[in-house]
């Protein structure tokens, strides 16, 4: 059973204050104050028709009256420039958390955890009107339901001086309402496949119409209605859901006007036989039917699917810290590696490894050892595990069994922060910062000689100054082709190297070269890391040719290892691999037939 503080509204509410303690305790305090407003209205207008009734001095009266009016009319514009500005800290506060949850853990296994992906979506996506009102709007809305709630219970509370039966049953009614007209205006499924899947593809149409990147093709092949329609659909689809899931049901509708009609009729007929035999003065009679209507207030509303809709995305968040937290944990070693580590050997040793919450084993006893100052190749199909090994030997993932040991030690055993000073690597989905050329090859900081000496081995001396923002978004920015992003990244390698980094991670490090480019660079990138260990993921054999020893990966095992010649000489899967990809540049016809020198 669920706890009241473990109910999303709750989780909402204490969020408040730690979104912004001093707007939250104002936020309150205005609920309050205009929440016994109307009561207090009632009550002094009842005070004003009973002078006038007894000819008494209507000053003390008219003057509470209209302080009461002007308050009613002063607080109400306040209190919703206070939400609007707490629902913008919310949405601040919400965000800096789901930053902390998801670059916290050392490791990167909670970011491709399919459990967490729909608290994921939810969190990062709250604020973007796809599934309901942006959050400084949502506290708004919260904000006029709380109010009224405190209206219906003061008025409730004025009313008991009529009758003790009277308050209790037509506060009663009117609260029946949240339970029997429960399944209206509140989205109780939204976690569902079809909503979820509707939510994403409605975001990532959107993301495609308003990106800059996927705009050339857009527009080169005619795709602008189509994103544009794809988006309408999805956004409907969440729409058609969320009707479906909230709209107002016949019984229950008919039920609760039961309900009410009953509760309401004996109160006014109470107060109608008061006023008749004389009992109930015009004054009290003025105030308590003024009250009876006041308590509708805490009637079923629009509060409730505001509530819902502002306190998803903050449960949502709050869930994925703790359980983020685990997904991407690693061991925690406490060794320091020594410099330029490492300083004998690289060795992984009956390595085993699966995904999180997959089945196919990519690892199945992997072995291989590579010497300190060497480089190293690693060649095979897609999925065979390359790409995986390096994720590995940054420490984004701790294998299921066996070990990578450098210079004998177990990187488990190792402080992360401190191995990963000691590593650099170009990943495939290298990060383009918008940022200056400066900060892109050196994010930490370096003196700007190591940088312009990077940039140099890295073939990229020429891009553009040092201070130039690498984004055409920015004042004297400049874009780069995906040849020369290339080079920044490998650039920023390099500049690790010089800061001490003793092994580098290149995982298709020149896919965006053209071939003469690549071979050239490649030459410079070795001679660069010449004191270094090196590993090489890629296709291109042209490039791998160049390392000291080729690895051939299948089925998650070194199946054959050496240099090229001595692959070549042995006429396995690597010669069969080379040759078909040099096929491809010593054919004088194409796949129809058609000599080259014609199409050139």
């Amino acid at each position: 059973m669920t706890t009241p503080q473990e109910r999303q509204e709750w989780q909402f509410f204490t969020a408040l204050p730690q979104a912004d303690r001093r707007l939250a305790a104002a936020w309150w305090l205005l609920v309050l104050g205009r929440g016994v407003m109307p009561a207090v209205f009632a009550v002094t207008m009842g005070l004003l028709v009973g002078a006038v009734q007894t000819d008494a001095s209507l000053t003390w009266p008219l003057a509470a009256l209209g302080t009461v009016f002007v308050l009613l009319q002063v607080l109400a514009p306040l209190h919703e420039a206070v939400s609007a500005n707490l629902g913008s800290k919310l949405a601040a506060w919400l965000n800096d958390e789901l930053a902390v949850a998801c670059s916290d853990p050392p490791g990167i296994g909670h970011l491709e955890d399919p459990e967490l992906t729909n608290d994921l979506t939810t969190a990062r996506e709250f604020d973007l009107g796809m599934t309901g009102p942006p959050m400084f709007l949502n506290v708004g809305f919260i904000a006029i339901g709380m109010v009224e709630i405190v209206s219906g219970v003061a008025s409730a509370v004025v009313l008991l001086a009529f009758s003790w039966w009277a308050s209790p049953l037509l506060l009663g009614a009117w609260v029946s309402t949240h339970w029997l007209l429960r399944d209206s205006s509140i989205w109780k499924d939204r976690n569902t496949d079809d909503v979820r899947s509707a939510q994403r593809h409605a975001d990532y149409a959107y993301r495609l119409a308003v990106d800059a990147a996927p705009g050339k093709e857009l527009r080169l092949f005619g795709l602008q209605e189509w994103t544009i329609e794809r988006f309408r659909r999805r956004r409907r689809r969440l729409f058609e859901l969320q009707y479906e899931a909230t709209r107002l049901r016949q019984r229950s509708v008919l039920l609760a006007l039961l309900v009410l009609a009953v509760a309401n009729g004996l109160v006014f007929w109470a107060l109608g036989s008061g006023a008749v035999s004389g009992d109930l003065p015009l004054g009290r009679l003025v105030v308590y039917a003024q009250v009876a209507i006041g308590v509708s207030a805490v009637a079923f509303g629009s509060f409730n699917w505001a509530l819902d809709g502002a306190s998803a995305p903050v449960a949502s968040v709050l869930r994925l810290r703790p359980a983020m937290a685990p997904a991407g944990a690693l061991s925690a070693g406490m060794r320091t590696p020594d410099a330029r580590a490492p300083r004998t050997e690289l060795r992984v040793r009956d390595l085993r490894f699966t995904y999180p919450r997959t089945d196919r084993q990519i690892y199945d006893g992997l072995d291989l050892t590579v010497p300190a100052g060497s480089s190293l190749a690693i060649v095979g199909q897609n999925g065979a595990g390359k790409t995986t090994l390096a994720k590995l030997l940054c420490r984004l993932y701790d294998p299921d069994s066996g070990a990578i040991e450098v210079d004998g030690v177990d990187l488990r055993d190792l402080d992360v922060d401190a191995w990963r000073d000691r590593v650099t690597a170009v990943f495939q989905d290298f990060v383009r910062f918008d940022l200056p050329l400066r900060d892109n090859v050196a994010p930490q900081g370096a003196p700007d000689e190591d940088i312009l000496a990077a940039l140099r081995d890295a073939g990229a001396e020429d891009l553009a100054d040092l201070d130039t923002p690498l984004a055409k978004g920015y004042e004297g920015g400049t874009d780069l082709s995906g040849g020369q992003w290339q080079r920044v990244a490998l650039a920023r390698a390099l500049c690790a190297v010089r800061r001490g980094a003793g092994l580098v991670l290149l995982d298709e490090p020149t896919a965006q070269l053209d071939v003469r480019g690549e071979a050239a660079i490649f030459d410079r990138i070795l001679e660069a890391t010449r004191d270094v260990t090196t590993i090489l993921i890629s296709h291109r054999f042209s490039t791998v040719r160049h390392a000291d020893r080729i690895a051939v990966l299948e089925h998650g095992r070194v199946i054959e290892l050496g240099n090229h010649d001595e692959l070549m000489g042995s006429g396995g899967r690597y010669r069969t691999m080379f040759e078909l990809q040099a096929s491809r540049f010593t054919a004088t016809t194409d796949a129809e037939g058609v000599d080259y020198d014609v199409l050139a």
